[in-house]
């Protein structure tokens, strides 16, 4: 079987079962499995397929056809041009979270502390911290084992820069030291933003396969906004900005949150590259 074959083969099993991206998920299992690049496949693609490359090539597939999600198979997904590694413990990152750095990017001046609330895999926290020029980003997460991918994250990742960033595990505030009160410039998070019931309605590779409790945000979606909102007080510096990621329809509802507290002001909100309400922004003042 020629390689190409091969590839051809894994396309049409993944239709077969339905899964959303055939041809492309087809391809980049075997450039994971081989490393070959699109050029190689282009003059060599009529050799014959090495026995073993066919037989961990077709595992992979099978997997995929189980729709376990390919990043959960090359372990790997690029997020602000960086490769971040993931697993079953961390949500995969998402191209509209993007938008929350890039937004956060947009504001800041030199020097800023950061809070990173929910960090999974760490790619907000991390990507800021490659990207900007902050004094320090502690990240935050109740999960021991989505810690665990964040810290092997920012072992690839940051290098020179790892001496200013942090980790807490903690169910958001609750285990941040009292010296940390009021210290930080910028409070950022991608809570868990799915009404419990959405859950049960997503599509297989997330639902299953993808940590509930990164998703879940309890009956209306709106659990962790009303603890931040509440608790970051607490946490923010005068003039202090609270940074999130929402779901596309829940604009109204998270400004209806803060506007229960006289204390923030300057509630913005930004779209992502769709069109979609994303990212809420609002100033604290003591």
């Amino acid at each position: 079987m020629t390689i190409r074959q091969l590839i051809t083969s894994g396309k049409q099993k993944l239709e077969q079962h339905k899964v959303e991206n055939p041809s492309g998920d087809s391809w980049y299992l075997w450039e994971y499995l081989t490393g070959m690049s699109r050029v190689d496949y282009v003059l060599n693609g009529e050799k014959e397929a090495e026995g073993k490359n066919v037989e961990l090539y077709e595992e992979l597939i099978q997997k995929r056809c189980c729709h376990i999600p390919l990043q959960h198979l090359t372990k790997v997904q690029n997020f602000m041009g960086y490769d971040f590694f993931v697993n079953e413990h961390v949500l995969i990152p998402r191209q509209d979270t993007e938008t929350l750095v890039e937004t956060i990017l947009e504001y800041q001046n030199k020097g800023e502390r950061i809070l990173d609330l929910c960090t999974g895999s760490g790619c907000i926290g991390i990507s800021l911290a490659l990207l900007g020029n902050y004094q320090e980003v502690v990240a935050v997460d109740l999960s021991r084992e989505a810690l665990q991918v964040a810290i092997k994250n920012k072992e690839q990742l940051l290098q020179e820069k790892e001496q200013n960033f942090s980790f807490i595990e903690s169910d958001l505030f609750m285990n941040i030291e009292e010296k940390m009160k009021h210290s930080f410039d910028f409070i950022v998070s991608n809570p868990p933003y799915i009404p419990t019931s959405v859950c049960e309605e997503l599509m297989e590779e997330v639902r299953v396969y993808e940590p509930r409790m990164a998703l879940d945000g309890k009956e209306d979606g709106l659990y962790f906004y009303r603890k931040i909102i509440d608790e970051a007080r607490e946490y923010l510096k005068d003039s202090g900005r609270l940074f999130f990621e929402i779901g596309h329809d829940q604009k109204e509802d998270i400004k209806a949150i803060f506007e229960q507290y006289e204390e923030y002001d300057q509630v913005e909100v930004k779209k992502d590259l769709a069109g979609h309400n994303r990212i809420v922004i609002a100033t604290y003042t003591r």
